[in-house]
């Protein structure tokens, strides 16, 4: 094990998402996957969301990467080719590895307030691409929480934070942590020295690094890369609330179209065929059409 290298990572890059429309009549806010940011290795997207009842993400495929779904607000229904159906509410999350194949509905409950977010895409190493589907979901309360100090509350949806673990088992080595910090603060977060890692912003103003760069709702903090395994983040006049993400990167080739992630072009023909013609973990997909959509 490295020893810990003293200091702070710093921010090396500051993105703001921009609204923008996605699946039918949904709102997001695109963080990793747009643009000034196409992929932050081993993660391939991060949205916001924000879906009324008129909108959602109806009937639609994945191969070779994993997708965690989060909320902050409303409800979300979600159904599969397998018959797996459920919904999560505010503060639920859903860890879904669709590896070989996956065709799903992600609709909001439409007697519920608009259904608000996040989701994250991360890819999967070679060798679990084509994996069995697999689905992780904790309740709100099953999720644990580090009390470091007062004012600082940290859900631990992956990896670990100030001695507490999360059990989400994760093929790509991936810490994914909610802070919700009152004003005049100041915490520090172990991460390890090999992890890519963003912090982005759901309320409030943070201040990172030793530097102090500032963060705000809608952007995306890039970290360093460096051999530093802590960041250090700070509040002023006014309580926040944001996610810190990291995750070992892969270091291999990347080949998407849509919603297919691969190694090669060759992988990514074969996984729209497998789709087109039901076959190779998309057996189920032949005329299934989902309920809820």
């Amino acid at each position: 094990m490295s020893a810990l290298v003293k200091g702070s990572r710093s921010i090396t890059k500051t993105v703001l998402s921009r609204p923008k429309m996605d699946g039918v009549g949904a709102l997001v806010y695109r963080s990793i996957g747009d643009t000034e940011l196409r992929n932050h290795d081993p993660f391939l997207l991060l949205d916001e969301f924000n879906v009324d009842k008129d909108g959602g993400f109806p009937d639609h495929p994945h191969r070779g990467f994993e997708t965690v779904t989060y909320m902050l607000e409303g409800q979300f229904q979600h159904e599969d080719f397998a018959g797996h159906k459920g919904t999560i509410g505010p503060g639920d999350l859903q860890w879904m590895t669709a590896g070989r194949g996956i065709v799903h509905t992600e609709m909001p409950v439409k007697t519920q307030a608009p259904a608000h977010g996040l989701q994250l895409w991360i890819n999967l190493p070679k060798e679990h691409k084509m994996c069995e589907p697999q689905y992780q979901e904790l309740l709100d309360g099953q999720v644990p929480r580090a009390n470091p100090q007062d004012g600082v509350v940290i859900k631990v949806i992956a990896g670990e934070s100030h001695g507490v673990s999360s059990k989400v088992y994760t093929r790509t080595p991936t810490m994914y942590l909610d802070f919700k910090m009152a004003s005049h603060k100041t915490v520090e977060q172990t991460i390890p020295s090999s992890y890519n890692g963003f912090i982005y912003g759901l309320k409030g103003t943070i201040f990172v690094g030793e530097e102090g760069v500032e963060g705000k709702p809608h952007q995306t903090l890039v970290l360093s890369e460096d051999e530093t395994e802590t960041i250090k983040i700070s509040t002023k006049d006014e309580e926040a609330h944001f996610v810190v993400i990291a995750g070992q990167p892969l270091k291999e080739p990347l080949v998407q179209r849509g919603l297919f992630v691969m190694n090669t072009q060759d992988e990514i023909v074969e996984a729209m065929v497998d789709f087109q013609r039901g076959q190779h973990g998309f057996e189920r997909a032949r005329g299934w059409h989902s309920t809820i959509a």
